[in-house]
């Protein structure tokens, strides 16, 4: 086992909007016995401002944000507790942020599906400050993590506890167990 199994890590659940980050994380975190944190909740009023009018968040709108999150992510290791975060981390250089924040000792699990599925369950949020118009430019601006190291990807055609449990075993391979 490697050294970096031996000690807490940190999970973010990734994709792009209506992809079931936080269901997904909070079942993740529950199977797992780790907190979980709402990366959407980490937003400065500002990003929440501009999605909530249909305009897409820039990088600038973004670093800031990914900053939080790998703070959030690195207060709970130096604890010795691992943690589990949605974030939709959509370019290779947000997650590249991300693993630096925390030395490396993140993984992913990626929720992957189609334009259709996504578009229908976005639709179906209700209270949700994202809009469905924003998809399409998330959509755009995804990098998808293939080959990237510690990265478990999981189609969403499924329900909440089938994504989850093909989660579990994902990352189970990875050496991440309860």
């Amino acid at each position: 086992m490697s050294e970096q199994m031996n000690k807490p890590h940190a999970i973010i659940v990734m994709g792009v909007s209506g992809c079931g980050k936080s269901s997904v994380g909070e079942k993740l975190a529950e199977a797992l016995h780790l907190a979980f944190v709402e990366g959407d909740a980490l937003h400065p009023a500002a990003n929440v401002e501009k999605m909530s009018k249909g305009i897409p968040l820039t990088d600038e709108d973004r670093m800031p944000w990914l900053d939080l999150i790998g703070e959030d992510m690195q207060a709970p290791l130096d604890k010795s507790e691992g943690i589990i975060v949605s974030c939709s981390a959509l370019k290779r250089v947000y997650r590249d942020r991300l693993r630096a924040a925390v030395g490396g000792n993140l993984f992913f699990v990626y929720l992957e599906g189609s334009k259709a599925l996504l578009t229908k369950r976005m639709g179906e949020r209700k209270g949700h400050f994202m809009p469905v118009s924003l998809l399409e430019s998330q959509l755009a601006t995804l990098e998808l993590p293939t080959g990237e190291p510690g990265v478990v990807t999981v189609d969403i055609d499924d329900t909440v506890d089938g994504i989850a449990a093909t989660a579990l075993k994902g990352l189970a391979a990875l050496g991440i167990t309860a």
